[in-house]
């Protein structure tokens, strides 16, 4: 088009310049469109929003005054909660690091401290992604972490006066089982999954065994049996506290269900990734740590983290054994003639505990999906 044609067809007043796009309607974007949208998008979610609304409208008020509002936090009696009605959290500020170490030595707390610190402080040192030396760091927590660990809660040594595993207790002897429990559930439950998948017939018969027998029966049977039956299968003179029993109990009992879980992620693996890593000339054990494990685990990460907030709220079921972990400490607090009526505030407390370590498993597990999501995920 020359010059003068683009002139005459600009200065032409019958041909117009398209107009730009308008913007979309008031209620369909911004927070009346997220309503709009999710909330009343048809009448029967309308009226479950009404409903919704309404229960809440009847429900948080009132735990809101109960918590908050009435509450009392002041003084070491509780004088003041009897006459406030309210939540009583003086009960928990009083009895706090009772529920945290429950009966291990004050003066030695800093042991229970910077042995949980130097176990969360590298795990949380791995989860971030730019950091280097992540290998060394992990051979730190598999390998030296547990006897540096149990030497510090233990003692003996060094100055440090010997503390027995009885007097382990509260949230703390909480954090330690379910923390060897998750760590070594995960790779005993690896191999009983590769035991059932194997090809030796005397090898696979023992895992699906081993499998079968735990995953029939409850926890609370396993920590019996493992406090009353296995002393018997050890040689005389060989004995296990009581504590080194709950572990044992509570390990085994979760590799069962870790092991039914990796096996479905192994069997969620196409056979052309074995078939290639075989034509690649990898042997087994190869295979199936660079192949294949990474893309099974990866694919079960939801079920694995379940499993781990499983096990660590069933840590709860040691005190029918005798171990006195944070429930049990809140128990025995509750019956105490002086905050008699007042336990179900550290059921609360010990609730909201629970909560942040569960949710924030649940909240890291999301995370690890997103990020290694190549396609399986639907």
């Amino acid at each position: 088009m020359t010059d003068t044609t683009m002139r005459d067809y600009q200065s032409d007043p019958l041909v117009h310049t398209p107009s730009p796009d308008l913007p979309p309607p008031a209620t369909s974007v911004g927070l009346i469109g997220w309503m709009r949208n999710n909330l009343f998008s048809s009448p029967m979610n309308s009226l479950f929003t009404v409903l919704g609304v309404a229960a809440l409208y009847y429900i948080i008020p009132p735990i809101v005054n109960w918590a908050f509002v009435d509450a009392t936090i002041s003084g070491t009696t509780r004088e003041g909660c009897d006459a406030a009605g309210g939540a009583c959290w003086t009960f928990i500020k009083v009895r706090f690091w009772l529920f945290m170490y429950g009966f291990y030595p004050e003066g030695e707390w800093w042991r229970v401290n910077l042995s949980l610190l130097l176990f969360f402080g590298p795990l949380l040192y791995c989860l971030i992604e730019t950091t280097p030396g992540k290998k060394w760091v992990v051979i730190f927590l598999c390998i030296p972490y547990w006897p540096i660990g149990g030497a510090l809660l233990l003692g003996g040594f060094w100055g440090m006066p010997f503390v027995d595993t009885t007097q382990w207790s509260g949230f703390s002897l909480t954090l330690i089982i379910a923390v060897t429990g998750i760590s070594f559930s995960l790779p005993l439950g690896i191999l009983l999954a590769l035991g059932r998948r194997s090809d030796l017939p005397v090898l696979r018969m023992i895992c699906i065994g081993f499998i079968e027998f735990i995953r029939a029966v409850p926890l609370i049977s396993i920590l019996f049996m493992s406090t009353v039956i296995l002393p018997l299968f050890m040689p005389e003179g060989v004995t296990f506290d009581k504590l080194m029993r709950a572990l044992i109990g509570v390990t085994l009992f979760s590799a069962a269900y870790m092991a039914e879980t990796v096996r479905g992620g192994l069997q969620a693996i196409p056979n052309g990734q074995y078939e290639a890593a075989d034509a690649m000339g990898l042997t087994y054990w190869q295979s199936m740590r660079l192949i294949v494990l990474p893309q099974a685990l990866k694919i079960v990460i939801p079920a694995l983290v379940s499993s781990f907030i499983g096990l660590f709220k069933d840590t709860t079921l040691v005190l029918i054994i005798g171990l006195v972990d944070l429930v049990s400490m809140i128990q025995s607090s509750g019956a105490d003639i002086a905050w008699a009526g007042y336990a179900p505030h550290g059921y609360v407390f010990a609730a909201l505990l629970f909560f942040v370590f569960c949710f924030s498993m649940s909240r890291y597990s999301m995370y690890l999906e997103d990020k290694l999501h190549t396609g399986h995920k639907r």
